[in-house]
């Protein structure tokens, strides 16, 4: 049994069978969707999709806390690694490694990626997702900041995972009408919805997503920020 609490936007904490706690796209600090009150005790593993502020802002302050093990793209960790951070992983698309249970395989993602450091805007290489490989068997899809794209349907092929994060807001990613069509070509038949709501510009809702996916037999798993379901 997995535990996923959704902190808000495109922040997730997994806690795993083993107890690891996993940490994914951390931004908690200013987060308007971040649960009042929740204090993370301790990470394992940090995964990191892309380099924008709403996905890193906590990262250097909480690697440099707890001192995961942190997997994000090369360019990312090399940046993580100036400001101090230590144990990094970086790799590119294709590529998996593992970090105590977990096996993580970088995807593509249809996004960009600079980080805001002070008043500079620096390359921060390409956005990516993540297959979620579970010391049980299961599969996980987080397709981080993205459209749709068809090399969905590859990881279907390759992984077939049985859940996927996908984010449905629109305007910075794909909507709920786009996040349909990646439901179907990665052929998760549970999904839970993100990067929504944060902001008034970012319009598409869970239920919206669900009207476009019910005749697929696709449940739409709509979580409360600082809420732990078992999955």
């Amino acid at each position: 049994m997995i535990e996923i609490t959704w902190l808000g936007h495109g922040t997730f904490q997994l806690k795993l069978e083993s107890g690891e706690i996993v940490l994914i796209d951390p931004w908690i600090n200013g987060n308007p969707k971040s649960p009042q009150g929740f204090k993370i005790g301790h990470i394992d593993t940090m995964l990191i999709t892309h380099g924008h502020f709403d996905h890193v802002a906590d990262a250097v302050q909480l690697a440099k806390k707890f001192k995961p093990k942190v997997i994000a793209n090369f360019e990312i960790c090399a940046w993580l690694e100036t400001k101090g951070v230590q144990n990094t992983g970086g790799m590119n698309k294709g590529g998996s490694q593992t970090a105590g249970s977990l096996k993580v395989t970088m995807t593509h993602a249809l996004h960009s990626s600079g980080i805001q450091d002070g008043n500079a805007l620096l390359y921060g290489g390409e956005a990516v997702g993540f297959i979620l490989h579970f010391a049980d068997g299961r599969k996980a899809y987080f397709a981080g900041d993205t459209s749709v794209f068809s090399d969905m349907a590859l990881y279907r092929e390759l992984y077939a995972p049985q859940l996927a994060f996908l984010p449905i807001g629109d305007y910075y990613t794909m909507d709920p009408k786009q996040a349909a069509l990646a439901a179907r070509l990665i052929g998760a038949r549970q999904v839970i919805p993100m990067h929504f709501g944060t902001f008034p510009i970012l319009t598409g809702t869970p239920a919206e997503l669900a009207a476009l996916v019910q005749a697929d037999g696709v449940e739409v798993w709509e979580l409360q920020p600082g809420t732990p379901v078992r999955w």
